[in-house]
């Protein structure tokens, strides 16, 4: 049967038999058969095979070459085939591919830090540690250490050691802080891939999980970023035509133990309960979310909606709320939950998109706004708001006040990245207070001038410094210099 046969076969959706002329529909005509269209394969017997030379094909293109594990065991995780054949103990539709795998990075700090009350040189090293054992593609149990950490102090050794305005100088010393209780531990998987393996047929339904001492994070951190004993799941991948939603997610939470948001009188952590979604419409995306905190007269609900968009090519930005309430405390206690924050982040798009970017990001706080949850690590509300609000949680670095106690402010700040294996951030920001005195950490009008860099030496090794002074009304300025070598694997 001719190729043409066959063309013919399949535009009219019959058969050609062996001897038969096809019908051609009108258009179609029949080309006639050349023996010289053909020839033999190619003989390259007198050019030696060239690897360099199939690399100059694709544009001398090649693989990255990326840190390793410290630890591997079981399927590689950049691993190329043949693979070896899954176990099938989970059901047909489950396969399991065991994989062990141990990663993270290794972080050393010099820095000199002015703090107001303390100035202080301090070096610090901790090593952070991910285990993840892969069970089958969906399902994994999941580890995290830092050994050379106990609670929030690291492993350091400190000189320089004074209180500002006191001759009372202290000797340098060392401290060695090791501890290797698990700083996070759970499984995840997804109940639609667990019931298709069990039933041997394909369940048509999505539902990841997670359960145990789990890290989550919610709105980059700004709305909940926190580990704690609890549980989640998601429905993923919701769509509406009416409403133009193009996809949605819902997540359920719920966290009982270890939440960083209140503790009562005997120092038990308060209960959260909460839901929430992402939402991509209105050509951009929508994050909203409730959460209830359960403790005593602390109970409290917490309210936030965001929205991200660019807008004309030239501006990305985002719009946050964050507004608590329902709060009603006992005779003689404060209110700790009763506020609303409002944030504004922008990045301005530049002729080089991808390497220059102007920020601009503002606030508003309003008595007293929280996080429904945030662990000491995760800084305060505004660490993301600029670099002059965010500490290293190693050394100490100073910081103006990032809690948005009846308070306002900025950080107008520009990055620009080279060549994508260096960046540089230079930055001024400011907090202004306003309203009730008593519901404010800061004291005064706070200011403040940072500046980062940081660079990839190879794949693994990145330096990184930063620098800032800052003037704070009504207290000691403050100001601190700090390099940092990390090695990632």
């Amino acid at each position: 049967m001719t190729s043409a046969a066959l063309l013919a076969a399949s535009v009219l959706n019959t058969p050609a038999m062996a001897g038969e002329e096809p019908v051609f529909s009108s258009g179609v005509q029949k080309t006639p058969y050349d023996d010289s269209f053909w020839g033999a394969d190619p003989d390259y017997a007198d050019k030696p095979y060239s690897a360099e030379a199939q690399l100059k094909i694709y544009g001398d293109k090649r693989a990255i070459q990326t840190p390793r594990p410290l630890l591997e065991l079981g399927r590689d995780i950049y691993g190329s085939g043949p693979f070896s054949e899954s176990s099938y103990a989970f059901g047909s539709l489950n396969p399991i591919d065991q994989q062990l795998l141990v990663y993270g990075d290794w972080q050393t700090a010099i820095a000199y830090n002015d703090n107001g009350a303390i100035r202080q040189g301090v070096v610090t090293t901790q090593l952070r540690l991910d285990i993840d054992y892969k069970i089958t593609s969906t399902e994994r149990l999941h580890a995290f250490i830092n050994p050379l950490k106990r609670g929030n102090n690291i492993t350091r050794c400190t000189f320089a050691d004074s209180h500002n305005n006191v001759n009372d100088e202290k000797p340098g010393g060392c401290d060695l802080e090791l501890d290797f209780d698990l700083d996070a531990f759970y499984f995840e998987g997804d109940f639609g891939a667990i019931a298709s393996g069990l039933s041997d047929e394909y369940s048509g339904v999505d539902l990841p999980f997670a359960v145990g001492f789990m890290p989550l994070l919610f709105q980059n951190g700004v709305w909940l970023d926190d580990a704690f004993h609890g549980l989640a799941f998601t429905v993923p991948a919701i769509n509406s035509r009416v409403f133009d939603i193009s996809n949605m997610d819902i997540t359920f939470f719920a966290g009982w133990d270890k939440t960083s948001t209140a503790l009562d009188d005997a120092g038990e952590h308060a209960n959260i309960y909460g839901i929430t979604t992402f939402i991509e419409a209105n050509r951009g995306y929508w994050e909203a979310g409730y959460g209830y905190t359960d403790l005593d007269d602390q109970d409290y609900h917490n309210v936030t909606v965001s929205f991200t968009k660019r807008y004309g090519g030239w501006l990305a930005n985002s719009v946050r709320i964050i507004h608590n309430f329902g709060q009603d405390r006992k005779t003689g206690f404060r209110q700790t939950a009763d506020g609303t924050l409002l944030l504004i982040e922008n990045s301005f798009v530049t002729s080089l998109p991808s390497t220059l970017v102007p920020y601009f990001n503002a606030f508003a706080g309003f008595d007293r706004p929280q996080s429904l949850a945030r662990a000491a690590a995760a800084g305060g509300v505004l660490k993301n708001t600029g670099i002059n609000f965010e500490t290293d949680n190693q050394t100490g670095f100073p910081k103006l006040d990032d809690t948005a106690n009846d308070t306002w402010g900025f950080a107008l700040g520009v990055e620009y990245l080279f060549a994508l294996d260096q960046q540089i951030v230079v930055e001024v920001a400011t907090v202004q207070v306003r309203g009730d005195a008593s519901n404010r950490n800061a004291q005064g009008d706070q200011y403040a001038f940072g500046v980062r860099y940081q660079k990839t030496l190879d794949k693994a090794w990145i330096f990184r410094t930063d620098a800032m002074v800052g003037e704070l009304r009504n207290v000691d300025d403050i100001s601190g210099i700090r390099a940092e070598i990390r090695r990632k694997f």
